[in-house]
């Protein structure tokens, strides 16, 4: 590459890495947002979490586009071509997390009681996953696959939520049958919050593989 096709490159790369930086941070928002709408029944939180998918989405295809941009005009070789594929990569999860936010908010209105006791356990849950986002996003920022690999690992800590509400729902089901059709909905948000965990972890092995040309061990998955 010439110097100026090569800095023309870096500016690529770098406009890149913001917008899937500004996508990360608008999924990381929905995910605490909608499950503050949910705790407090408020519908306007949970709609502008709904609005905020439709940014998202508008993100992931400004990636696409630059991304085939820079394959098409660049040409890059090497660790430049696995960056510009794992930004691909990545920007879809991190539309698919927003997707699960959304349909978190959604259900604000099909949680019928506030006070019920099962719904207390999704925060902790949901905070876990919420991190997990943002670590996978500072470990893709800065190309670290150790962070990387950290974030795997805590996707288990995600995975015993989810069994552990699992159980605790069903229980509180048997106990108390007119709160089926919450309880229910509920199972269903808990599932979408251990997706958003899998897709941190997904993210997580794309950036690993971005910085080292390697995918983790698989003991670490």
């Amino acid at each position: 590459m010439t110097e100026h096709t090569v800095k023309a490159f870096d500016e690529d790369i770098t406009r890149l890495r913001g917008l899937i930086a500004e996508m990360g941070g608008l999924a990381e928002v929905s995910i605490q947002e909608a499950l503050e709408a949910l705790l407090k029944g408020d519908r306007e939180l949970a709609g502008a979490v709904v609005a905020r998918d439709k940014k998202i989405d508008a993100l992931e295809s400004e990636v696409d586009k630059l991304a085939v941009r820079i394959i098409a005009l660049r040409a890059p070789m090497a660790d430049d071509l696995r960056e510009v594929i794992a930004a691909m990569k990545i920007a879809g999860v991190v539309e698919r997390i927003g997707d699960y936010s959304k349909n978190i908010a959604k259900r604000v209105d099909a949680i019928e009681e506030r006070k019920f006791e099962p719904l207390t356990l999704l925060p902790a849950m949901a905070d876990i996953a919420s991190e997990m986002v943002h670590d996978v996003l500072t470990a893709y920022a800065a190309r670290d696959p150790v962070l990387a690999r950290e974030v795997i690992a805590t996707d288990n800590k995600v995975d015993a939520f989810y069994n552990s509400i699992f159980r605790n729902v069903v229980s509180f089901m048997v106990e108390n049958p007119a709160t089926i059709s919450s309880a229910a909905q509920l199972l269903f948000i808990a599932r979408n919050i251990e997706r958003i965990g899998d897709h941190a972890t997904n993210v997580a092995e794309m950036v690993h593989f971005a910085a080292t040309g390697t995918y983790p061990p698989e003991e670490d998955r």
